[in-house]
């Protein structure tokens, strides 16, 4: 069997390596798996994977666009076609989208193409950004038009931002369309709280399944390691945060708050920030940029004391995920999904809820790092296999 998936990156942040655990799975039951991808590096052990939608100007270009005239996924056009020329050629028997927002493929192209070749279609959904008028969330601004129809977006600033128009009406009406034209089409999600999103959307008709986020419980261990050492933090109580983009909704305002209350017992590492961000820091936060070294980052997650989600939107997670595995105690805010992946050594406050945050870090008794972590990898690539196979 033939599968291709389709996503912003390959390889690297949570979506980029859930593709490539995926086709690794798949690689070593026979199948043959390509990745096509529009933005980034792809580490050297995944190249055998990965095929680029047009190039770096190609993605500059597209965001210029977006920036202007709000129509993210619908420049690239010749990057596209250009794609599906080798899409022809390779003929899968399985195309799985993922992310296709980021700046890189048409949609309008890419849709055509599924609608008439008729191929089985599985599509991931990372976020909201497939049934909205503009944004990948839209919690932070307690937004339900994506329901009935996007206009006058309150969130037009926000990722995928634009400076000037505001084109949410015409984008929801054009990706609807667009959206719902292919038959043989199933969603996953990897949470409920998306699902049950996703059926009040105009993509409800289609059959949802859920499917948990997984990690590679090969890397994703307790791990020993020079972190605490290296960074002054031997003797302090170390909290953690990682993502991959530090915005306004991934809470970093309510880790500064945080800072300010404690004492010099304590320190807050935060990874994946800008070098912009790490010169803004407080002096008891350190900030590291970002790191795609699996291995380093499971070391980073085994030194923390506690792993903090402060993230205001999200979907499932899988930071929550690996720190778990790597034996790290989880403290999440109640956002989306973030309740279902902080499952074995979690615990969940309402967003905002700083006194609650603290309270938790100065009262709970010492946390024993440990493997015994539910085994993840195996049962969705099991779950995908029969989606694969009813194609």
């Amino acid at each position: 069997m033939k599968v291709l998936m389709i996503n912003s990156v390959c390889g690297i942040r949570s979506t980029g390596r859930i593709c490539t655990d995926l086709a690794d799975a798949l690689a070593a039951q026979g199948h043959e798996v390509k990745i096509a991808y529009g933005r980034e590096t792809v580490p050297e052990k995944y190249k055998k994977y990965a095929v680029r939608i047009g190039s770096d100007t190609d993605t500059k270009l597209h965001a210029l666009r977006s920036r202007l005239l709000d129509d993210t996924g619908f420049a690239s056009k010749r990057a596209t076609e250009r794609f599906l020329d080798w899409v022809r050629s390779y003929d899968p028997d399985v195309v799985h989208l993922h992310n296709i927002h980021g700046y890189y493929i048409n949609v309008e192209v890419l849709f055509r193409y599924l609608a008439e070749t008729k191929k089985h279609v599985i599509w991931t959904l990372h976020d909201c950004w497939p049934f909205t008028g503009h944004c990948a969330y839209f919690d932070y601004a307690n937004c339900d038009r994506w329901k009935k129809g996007c206009h006058d977006c309150p969130q037009k600033k926000e990722y995928p931002s634009s400076m000037l128009a505001d084109r949410s009406k015409k984008n929801w009406e054009i990706k609807k369309k667009l959206f719902t034209s292919v038959k043989d089409m199933v969603f996953v999600t990897p949470s409920e709280w998306l699902a049950e999103i996703l059926k009040q959307s105009y993509l409800g008709k289609y059959s949802v399944k859920v499917i948990n986020n997984d990690i590679d419980l090969g890397v994703f261990k307790p791990t020993e390691g020079d972190f605490r050492e290296k960074n002054g933090l031997t003797g302090k109580i170390m909290l953690l945060g990682v993502a991959s983009i530090w915005d306004r909704r991934k809470g970093l305002k309510d880790y500064i708050k945080l800072s300010e209350k404690l004492d010099n017992n304590y320190s807050i590492v935060l990874v994946g920030l800008s070098e912009e961000q790490i010169k803004q820091l407080p002096q008891n936060v350190i900030g590291i940029s970002r790191t795609n070294n699996t291995k380093e980052l499971a070391e980073i997650y085994t030194a923390a004391d506690y792993f903090l989600n402060l993230t205001y939107e999200d979907n499932y997670p899988t930071v929550n995920i690996e720190a778990q595995a790597c034996g790290t105690p989880v403290i999440s805010y109640k956002t989306g999904g973030s309740t279902e992946s902080a499952v074995r050594f979690g615990t969940v406050v309402e967003k905002g809820n700083l006194v609650k945050v603290l309270k938790i870090i100065k009262t709970s008794p010492k946390f024993e790092k440990s493997s015994d972590y539910a085994d993840s990898l195996g049962h969705a690539v099991e779950k995908y296999m029969e989606l694969y196979e009813k194609g």
